[in-house]
């Protein structure tokens, strides 16, 4: 009895095995994925269905359609671009729609050529549900959302999506594309641009220009050492910070040598008394949280009234932002541009720690650069390293 159950059981296994296609079988039979399928090179193709328990993120053929037939021709024409954008829609875990959390999850994906991102364990997407639909947030808060989901696959799980998702670039570019040309140009005036973009693993809050411009007054007199001592209370190196993974009421040392404060409550994220308005923006070497104050080392009060303690007590609001001069404007703002999605940004609400199961990014990592732009940026950065 027992060996004619095992017999049935394998029966039973054998034809679930040949009724689930294989990656190649799963591409050719979707009409909507035909220009994907024609842009995977075969070594792609012969190592992706050899893989298992992974999860690919396959763009429609109209999401390319969103793409310069220049840019697609210059892509093909480097493999190397081209596999690390492919890599980068490959989640390393498989994830069938029902498993991403309303609250979000990190997930890492295949793509950890240094050339393009110094996230240990892998450059990460932001995936999260939005009424009943599951949308990847990735560089540049560019999104995507999925169209039709859990194409089953000898290797694990597919979802097709309707936006290229956009490899997240250097923390310098993405500041000019986030319009936080005061945080680029003060770091350009503190020589730190290199040391930002290269340090592995980071997670930098960065203030507003409107931020900068209410603490003007006090601005003009800093040596660059002040200066940079300031910059560098913004950044955490070692670990990355997505939202989900903060803590209320940690305290983290920063590379200044000083600590800051999380606070989380039903009003938001907080950096002592500095709000995250805008969470979890993807750069190449860990996230970037956008606040509404400039941190001060040498304050770190934090106040339960509203409105906090000023950080820089005494200073006044100067009619232009500071450190703007000279630096460049935005042409593809964060949430929109080429392989961006409709501009939907995630604010700075997020889940005191990660619940959803889904593997979170860790840290260590070696330094690289990556540069913005979605398909473009892929092909600028590999020109720079070739």
């Amino acid at each position: 009895m027992l060996k004619q159950l095992s017999v049935a059981a394998a029966l039973a296994a054998a034809a679930v095995a040949q009724s689930t296609p294989s990656l190649a079988d799963a591409l050719k039979s979707s009409s909507e994925l035909s220009t994907l399928a024609g842009l995977v090179p075969q070594d792609v193709l012969q190592t992706l269905s050899s893989a298992s328990n992974i999860t690919i993120l396959a763009p429609a053929n109209s999401a390319f359609e969103k793409v310069s037939p220049q840019v697609l021709s210059s892509l093909t024409a480097n493999p190397g671009a081209l596999t690390a954008l492919l890599q980068y829609h490959v989640l390393n875990g498989s994830y069938p729609s029902s498993a991403i959390p309303d609250e979000g999850a990190f997930v890492p994906t295949l793509l950890t050529n240094m050339t393009y991102t110094n996230v240990t364990g892998g450059q990460v997407v932001h995936a999260t549900t939005d009424d009943g639909k599951v949308v990847f947030y990735t560089g540049d808060l560019s999104n995507s959302t999925v169209t039709t989901a859990n194409v089953n696959f000898t290797g694990g799980v597919i979802h097709i999506i309707d936006t290229v998702l956009t490899i997240p670039s250097s923390v310098s570019d993405t500041a000019t594309a986030a319009g936080l040309t005061s945080v680029r140009g003060a770091l350009v005036s503190a020589n730190l641009v290199d040391t930002v973009n290269t340090t592995p693993d980071v997670t930098v809050f960065a203030p507003t220009n409107q931020a900068f411009q209410n603490i003007g007054s006090a601005l003009p007199g800093l040596s660059t050492d002040d200066l940079t001592k300031i910059l560098t209370y913004h950044v955490i190196a070692g670990t990355v910070g997505y939202s989900t993974r903060l803590v209320n009421g940690t305290s983290i040392a920063t590379v200044n040598g000083a600590n800051v404060t999380i606070t989380i409550n039903d009003d938001g994220i907080f950096v002592n008394n500095a709000e995250v308005v805008i969470a979890n923006v993807l750069v190449a070497n860990g996230v970037v949280h956008v606040i509404d104050q400039v941190l001060n080392p040498n304050n770190s009060t934090i106040s339960n009234e509203d409105g906090g303690v000023p950080a820089y007590s005494g200073a006044t609001p100067v009619s232009n932002a500071p450190f703007t001069s000279g630096q460049p404007t935005p042409s593809a703002p964060i949430g929109g541009g080429a392989g961006a999605g409709n501009g939907t940004r995630p604010t700075g609400t997020g889940s005191p720690t990660s619940s959803s199961g889904l593997p979170q990014a860790t840290a260590n990592a070696a330094p690289a650069l990556a540069v913005s732009g979605g398909l473009a940026a892929v092909l600028a950065a590999a020109a720079f390293f070739l």
